[in-house]
């Protein structure tokens, strides 16, 4: 059983706040007084089906539409956009699934608090049953309601289902994501250290499934393409068995192998340094901002005490966070 009482702010999980703290109101509502309960419970948005416009079914995860009313958020109705996207927890056998909100929340808290990665806003929030759901705030519309266009890197890279199945999503290698980055953005030195920061989160918090669709470019104002705010981001190991990197061909593209890797079967520190270095990052900058993900920030520690999660699941996330954490800090060259 999950205790959801309200310690902390269900956004920021800062302490000392039993609703939402102003600084998430501000982020999330434009300042408006929002309850943290949503006034409705998933059953009854199943049986007013034709007033529930889906965004899209990833894998198992429902996802549904929002936008806020006043001061009260509620399902969008026939010809409105959604400000927001709200996750339930998934009808799945995934292990701890009804802890699939909170873990994604805590995650995105934590690359957005700890190592400042712009992140779409979000926060936990409830059903009138008490029931846990994950919401988090559209990055795609502009204040004057012009939609942006978003585009993911499976359809940047042509990987669409008109040409196979989903699994295409998974198709080749971080390095290739790169060069997708070079093609398409102006400002490459600029979004290629923000998409390496991303991957070297994904894998210190055990991320499997950051696939090509997890990561896009949006336009900007000018018109210019950029990364967009992080998004999907959880440990998907505290739920599945899954491999360290979601990519078929993992980090590199071709037969590339760093000594490391060939010695240990485990990406490390020089595995990080190659990559970096081979996408066009300088080596002063790569092994920086190595070192940047090489700490174990006390504040880290306190979101995950803070977070919704199971003590049980807590120890869980600690302990996958701590063995990434010591492969990071590992270099096979350093001690041969």
């Amino acid at each position: 059983m999950i205790d959801f009482s309200l310690k902390y702010c269900p956004s920021t999980l800062k302490e000392g706040f039993d609703t939402f703290s102003p600084l998430a109101l501000r982020r999330l509502f434009g300042g408006k007084k929002v309850s943290y309960v949503l006034p409705f419970v998933l059953e009854y948005a199943a049986h007013n089906i034709a007033d529930v416009q889906r965004i899209s079914i990833s894998g198992v995860q429902e996802k549904v539409s929002l936008l806020l009313d006043n001061n009260a958020l509620r399902l969008i109705k026939a010809n409105e956009h959604g400000q927001y996207i709200l996750k339930p927890i998934p009808n799945s056998r995934f292990g701890a699934v009804d802890e699939i909100p909170a873990n994604e929340h805590l995650t995105m808290q934590i690359a957005k608090q700890v190592y400042k990665i712009e992140t779409a806003e979000n926060t936990i929030i409830f059903f009138t049953d008490d029931k846990p759901a994950y919401l988090t705030k559209r990055f795609d519309y502009q204040t004057n309601n012009d939609k942006l266009v978003v585009e993911d890197f499976a359809t940047l890279a042509g990987n669409t289902t008109l040409k196979g199945g989903s699994s295409l999503k998974y198709e080749g290698s971080y390095e290739d994501m790169a060069v997708i980055i070079r093609r398409y953005v102006v400002a490459y030195s600029v979004e290629i250290e923000k998409f390496f920061r991303l991957l070297l989160f994904n894998y210190l918090f055990s991320n499997g499934d950051a696939h090509l669709k997890n990561f896009s470019l949006i336009e900007t104002p000018n018109g210019d393409m950029v990364l967009s705010p992080a998004y999907d981001l959880l440990c998907t190991r505290l739920h599945v068995s899954d491999s360290d990197m979601a990519t078929e061909d993992d980090l590199f593209s071709g037969d590339f192998e760093t000594e490391s890797f060939k010695a240990n079967a485990f990406y490390a520190f020089d595995d990080f340094m190659a990559f970096g270095t081979k996408i066009g990052i300088s080596p002063k900058r790569v092994e920086k901002i190595l070192n940047q993900f090489q700490q174990d920030y006390s504040l880290t520690q306190q979101l995950i005490n803070n977070s919704f999660l199971t003590a049980e699941s807590k120890k869980i996330y600690r302990d996958l966070y701590t063995d990434k954490l010591k492969r990071l800090n590992y270099s096979f060259l350093k001690i041969v």
